[in-house]
């Protein structure tokens, strides 16, 4: 009888995401009432997984920026208000003045996002103001490494050889402190986009109005600016864009869908732009093109403009995306246990165990959630993973809430243990409901922020 070798763990399942990336010079109005168009949620099956969205020219006069350091801004408020009730929580943000870029993710993927570094890189006024520039999110997605920038590039037709240096300063800016994270070139995956304020030369006004109105855009393609560096920049080249067959985005008259009519009368541009970039193999024969690389592509579903949007003289731009990937961390850092029974002598029981690897600290900590919660702060309760705690058996820890913080409410809830080291969630339960009637106790303790 031949002997019975041990089962090889099962390979992790291909994975495809769909990412909705937006990109909108608002130039400094207020939200609209309704973004469903922009969102996709007008759509009859948007199956996403995640939003990223890059805004330009927010309002930042002083009573702005105060409001807004002490409050979230009027458009993170109101895109947290719109899609948390679907499932979509608030990842990671990064504000330079009128620049915003924020990242939501569906629930289940928050065990597998972790969020490296947030950062600025201004352009603005010998590269000290933050009214032009760059701000990126570095994060890992499945293991696998994602830098997300969002730019507004200084604008005019003259200034071109001036846009594309700030474009090669901003990158050459994303550089990481931390030893283990790799050069922006070496990024599994790039995404850029925003107000590059590239134009169209050579043509006259008249002309590429026609062309616009007779929808023959690629007549003005040859002459856009941001076409013409990529076949003259190598490493822009690098850089891939969908076809542009949607009008110009700018410069329109506010509340109306009009070409410019004031004085200045400013030719259509696409200045408003979305771009992404592969990690490419290295090179085995000079002969071979270089490939992306295996287990990891992005395609692109659809690049439009929105038209109906009328409260800036930019219209907003969205690219949707299927990622496909095979991840290379497919098990949870953490995996939060909620026991069957929750009313414990005036406590609620929470189970967790952890990887092997897994760098936990004590300022690690599970925040207990509504099911719909914004962002990762927005907790019912919580607790300190080393506070409050049970046992420790077998790789299994338990802690414990009192019963004195939890509502009284039969909404559902769940776990989240946020990494202090990682500065991202690592382990999420599946919802539940709390089926005791609990009492409220007044005192307060200091509570934890990412």
């Amino acid at each position: 009888m031949e002997p019975v070798s041990p089962l090889k763990p099962a390979e992790p399942r291909d994975r495809k995401l769909s990412i909705h990336v937006v990109t909108w010079n608002v130039a400094s109005a207020a939200p609209p009432v309704d973004l469903d168009s922009l969102l996709q949620l007008d759509s009859q099956d948007p199956n996403l997984d995640m939003y990223v969205i890059g805004l330009q020219e927010m309002s930042c006069g002083i009573m702005s920026l105060l409001s807004d350091t002490a409050f979230e801004d009027p458009w993170s408020s109101f895109f947290m208000d719109v899609l948390s009730p679907l499932s979509f929580i608030k990842v990671s943000s990064v504000r330079m003045q009128g620049l915003l870029l924020l990242v939501f993710a569906k629930c289940q993927h928050l065990p597998f996002i972790q969020i490296l570094c947030a950062k600025s890189t201004p352009t603005g006024l010998f590269g000290f103001w933050g009214n032009k520039g760059g701000v990126n999110i570095c994060l890992r997605l499945y293991g696998y490494y994602v830098s997300i920038i969002n730019c507004h590039l200084p604008p005019h037709l003259a200034n071109n050889d001036q846009r594309l240096e700030h474009f090669d300063w901003i990158l050459e800016m994303q550089n990481f402190e931390e030893p283990d994270i790799p050069n922006i070139l070496d990024h599994d995956l790039i995404v850029w986009f925003g107000d590059m304020n590239f134009r169209i030369e050579d043509f006259g006004l008249h002309f590429v109005r026609e062309a616009v109105k007779s929808q023959s855009y690629s007549d003005l393609w040859e002459k856009d600016q941001l076409s013409i560096a990529k076949r003259c920049n190598t490493l822009l080249r690098e850089f891939q864009e969908g076809p542009l067959l949607f009008p110009p985005t700018y410069k329109f008259d506010k509340n109306s869908n009009s070409y410019d009519t004031s004085e200045k009368k400013r030719k259509p541009a696409w200045t408003d732009r979305i771009l992404w970039r592969l990690k490419r193999q290295p090179h085995t024969d000079s002969c071979t093109p270089r490939l992306p690389a295996p287990g990891f592509s992005l395609s692109l579903r659809s690049y439009v403009s929105h038209m109906m949007y009328t409260i800036s003289d930019h219209k907003p731009v969205t690219g949707t995306f299927d990622l496909e990937l095979k991840p290379l961390v497919s098990v949870p850092l953490i995996t939060l246990k909620p026991e069957a029974l929750w009313a414990v002598e005036n406590a609620m029981l929470i189970n967790y165990s952890l990887t092997q690897d897994f760098p936990s600290s004590p300022w690690d900590w599970i925040g207990l959630y509504k099911v719909g919660l914004r962002h990762i702060n927005d907790y019912v309760s919580y607790v300190w993973v080393r506070d409050n705690q049970v046992s420790i058996s077998d790789g299994l820890n338990q802690v414990y809430i009192n019963m004195s913080d939890i509502p009284e409410t039969e909404d559902q809830f769940l776990l989240c243990y946020y990494s202090n080291s990682l500065r991202s969630v690592v382990g999420i339960s599946n919802p539940f409901k709390i089926h005791a009637f609990l009492e409220e106790d007044p005192l307060g303790e200091v509570q934890p922020q990412m």
